[in-house]
């Protein structure tokens, strides 16, 4: 597919900007570094919110369901409007409307009047933004480097990502500490403003229309049959249904229950969320230098240590063990991260990303209201340490399994391009050709 704007540009002679790094990636990064200081934030800003206004472990569960159930029910559709409508638009209007839930919550809590269902209301709303949103800003980011650097470019990326989720977070736990979670929310609605009017800068011009199809469910069974036909995609979807749905509760509530309880507040918590965010920037460091062959063997092997920090909650260990036990954690994700986003730009065609990108996302978030809404009813039915041992033990047991799937083990890279009409190197599946079975290759696997 000829498509100049996404392509990257060749640099301008003594220009030090790597030849991948194109406009509309060097802004998708930008805008991605400034939102990520102020949700990280936001997120730890939140939980202490409810606890500020009353709430206990439930009223967190709830705060936090209210904010994935939309995500989950609007995400299909919106991984359909992206693939019709100028992505950068979608992510506008997604951005707009988060700024605005944020800006309303964080004058509700520092008024001193937001009640729980005010702040479910309104997470709800961010919620529904962000289900808009990530299919159009991954399938917008795959369109925006091609050739043998994807996975560079990808872990570039995520380096940057993961490096302002360690100021959002650090900072975040400090800001709360000392000046109260509404001027934290604050920051988040204005972190969404300025990316919004980033992302409204994104050429799309280069990026081909598609033609009249068959409406919106016929886009969501187009988008269903390139998904459930490779067995690799959606093999590791479920399983991440199920370790995703447990980091939430981890994350959204018993991680700060344990810190209220055991480590002394706020800021120890938000350490650790820093410390796996420095993981992550380790990760996407070694992932710009390392290209494993298997990527999806390799990336699968490294979900394991994601189970360290619920063990670690679990014992308690100490604020310095669970640090320990994030940092590892971030490390191996990244591994794990980048080779999956590998195998969706060298797998997917450009014009079904943010589709099957949206199928991914549902997938990956479909259990999270529920494990959230029932982590407070767990801890009471079991004990928080049970609970979170429990937590651990299901992530080791469905990763080992999906590694029972012939295609995540044996399917690898392929490193050429093809050279089409205009001269733009582009992988093979971004020629509009779903790529054959991984049965059919034989020793030539395709997923990473």
């Amino acid at each position: 597919m000829n498509n100049p704007a996404a392509s990257p540009s060749r640099p301008p002679l003594g220009s030090r900007r790597p030849e991948w790094a194109g406009r509309n990636y060097l802004l998708l990064t930008a805008a991605t570094i400034v939102t990520n200081l102020g949700t990280h934030g936001a997120l730890i800003a939140t939980t202490w919110a409810v606890f500020e206004s009353g709430g206990d472990a439930g009223d967190v569960g709830l705060v936090a369901m209210a904010r994935f159930l939309p995500l989950v029910l609007f995400l299909l559709i919106g991984g359909a409007v992206a693939d019709r409508v100028p992505r950068h638009r979608v992510m506008v209007a997604a951005n707009v409307l988060n700024c605005v839930s944020q800006a309303v919550f964080a004058a509700l809590v520092l008024a001193g009047t937001a009640q729980i269902w005010q702040m479910m209301v309104l997470t709800a709303l961010c919620g529904t933004g962000q289900a808009f949103f990530n299919p159009a800003a991954e399938g917008m980011l795959m369109s925006s480097v091609t050739g043998e650097q994807a996975s560079r470019a990808f872990a570039v990326y995520r380096m940057a990502m993961h490096g302002a989720s360690i100021g959002g977070a650090a900072l975040g736990g400090a800001l709360v500490a000392f000046v109260g979670p509404g001027w934290v929310l604050l920051i988040d609605a204005v972190a969404f403003a300025v990316a919004g009017g980033l992302r409204a800068f994104l050429d799309v011009s280069g990026i081909p229309e598609r033609g009249p199809g068959g409406g919106l469910l016929a886009d969501l069974k187009e988008g269903w049959q390139e998904f459930v036909g490779r067995p690799w995609l959606w093999s590791i979807v479920a399983q991440f249904s199920v370790v995703v749905g447990l980091i939430g509760a981890v994350e959204s509530v018993y991680g700060p229950l344990v810190a209220r309880a055991e480590l002394g507040g706020a800021r120890p918590w938000g350490i650790a969320l820093a410390a796996y965010g420095v993981g992550t920037v380790a990760g996407a460091v070694l992932m710009t230098r390392w290209k494993p062959r298997r990527m999806l063997f390799v990336g699968t092997l490294c979900v394991f240590p994601i189970a360290l920090p619920s063990a670690a909650l679990a014992v308690p260990l100490d604020a310095v063990g669970l640090t320990v036990a994030m940092f590892v954690s971030g490390v191996a994700i990244e591994v794990f991260g980048v080779s999956w986003m590998t195998a969706m730009h060298q797998e997917i065609p450009e014009e079904k990303l943010s589709r099957v990108s949206a199928y991914d996302w549902f997938g990956s978030t479909a259990l999270l209201p529920l494990t959230t809404a029932l982590a407070g009813p767990a801890e009471t039915a079991f004990g928080r340490s049970e609970a979170l041992w429990g937590a651990a033990a299901l992530m080791v047991l469905v990763t080992a399994l999906v590694l029972l799937v012939p295609d995540v083990r044996n399917l690898t890279r392929r490193p050429h391009t093809k050279e089409v009409a205009g001269g733009d190197p582009v992988s093979a599946p971004a020629l509009g050709a779903a790529a054959p079975s991984a049965d059919a290759e034989g020793a030539v696997r395709r997923n990473g």
